[in-house]
């Protein structure tokens, strides 16, 4: 055994040694050859996550009647939101990154990424392309390749959008230079929503950015297996009024993320092109959201506006059913 400056607190635990402190803290368990099954291919430290409402850090207990079963199927649903979402995303950021070449290219010119004059902040542009050069250089894609081999290195902008990180797409959005008949205000036009007042509005740069930033962290969580259920996600999207819960929740969830995909949405369901998000404010998808809140338990509370203490799972494993429609309903006032 090495000899370490910190001597750590816990010690590590067998299957069998995680299968009873389960019941050391009174989780029932009905199969003992299945829990230690689920344990060897999920791990006892990841389904720690999805106990966290159902244990009493006071007394080290489950609260009564918590079943194995019923974490392990909480795990499994989070497994397939967690695929579903991605794959929503997925559509997200390539209709993003087909949008901003678009924008781009009013300047004529495919190089146009080196031209720091459509930038505002010259030096987080300089920042930014010092990001744009590393993972150029790190993609491996045959198109990169061509452009080394054939054009002395040089990578237009259609092809260099196709590798950068979603991250550094909401970089180089947020330092555009504004303006009528600027790119960021051709790129914002595909993201129009329609004000208290009627009026369809371009979002501000800050507020897209925001948007952009929360589903990248989002999406980076799907794609590294990270749990979403039931969790705090500190990126905060700016919403829309009409979408705004009162009072505000203690923690930022995914339902937050999940109205900044709403905003991104690639289309809406009948297939038709464009963005434009046309709300109600007599009759807000909160509203119909909050009374999902009172029918079917404060489970689906916690899991879309963050942490909180229930022991019921089944109104959570309905949701995923509804996030199609929530994402691509031509109107956020839609029923829900």
């Amino acid at each position: 055994m090495g000899c370490f400056m910190y001597q750590y607190p816990k010690q590590i635990l067998t299957i069998a040694q995680q299968v009873q402190s389960y019941i050391d803290a009174g989780m029932v368990i009905t199969s003992r050859e299945d829990v230690e099954k689920a344990l060897k291919s999920v791990g006892f430290y990841r389904l720690r996550g999805y106990s966290f409402q159902l244990y009493d850090n006071a007394t080290k207990k489950y609260i009564s009647g918590t079943k194995f079963e019923d974490i392990l199927k909480l795990y499994q649903f989070d497994q397939e939101l967690s695929v579903l979402t991605f794959s929503m995303i997925s559509k997200i950021e390539v209709a993003l990154r087909v949008r901003l070449v678009e924008a781009l290219l009013i300047h004529g010119e495919p190089l146009v990424l080196q031209d720091s004059s459509i930038f505002k902040e010259k030096k987080l542009y300089w920042q930014n392309m010092s990001t744009v050069a590393s993972e150029i250089a790190r993609s491996n894609d045959v198109f990169i390749k061509h452009n080394f081999d054939n054009h002395d290195g040089e990578v237009p902008v259609w092809a260099a959008v196709e590798v950068l990180s979603f991250g550094t797409l909401s970089k180089i959005i947020k330092n555009l230079k504004t303006g009528t008949g600027s790119s960021y205000s051709i790129l914002a036009s595909n993201y129009q929503y329609r004000s208290k007042k009627g009026n369809l509005v371009k979002p501000s740069q800050k507020m897209l950015a925001s948007w952009i930033q929360g589903v990248s962290v989002l999406r980076n969580m799907c794609a590294h297996n990270s749990r979403i259920y039931n969790r705090t996600i500190h990126t905060t999207p700016e919403i829309l009024d009409v979408d705004k819960v009162v009072p505000s929740p203690a923690h930022n969830g995914l339902y937050q993320i999940l109205l900044a995909m709403k905003y991104l949405r690639s289309s809406d369901v009948s297939g038709n092109s464009g963005n434009k998000i046309h709300t109600s404010p007599e009759q807000p998808f909160t509203l119909s959201l909050k009374a999902a809140y009172i029918s079917q338990s404060t489970c689906l509370r916690f899991f879309v506006l963050g942490p909180t203490r229930t022991t019921t799972t089944e109104a959570s494993l309905t949701f995923s059913s509804r996030i199609n429609r929530f994402i691509y309903s031509s109107q956020l006032s839609g029923s829900y």
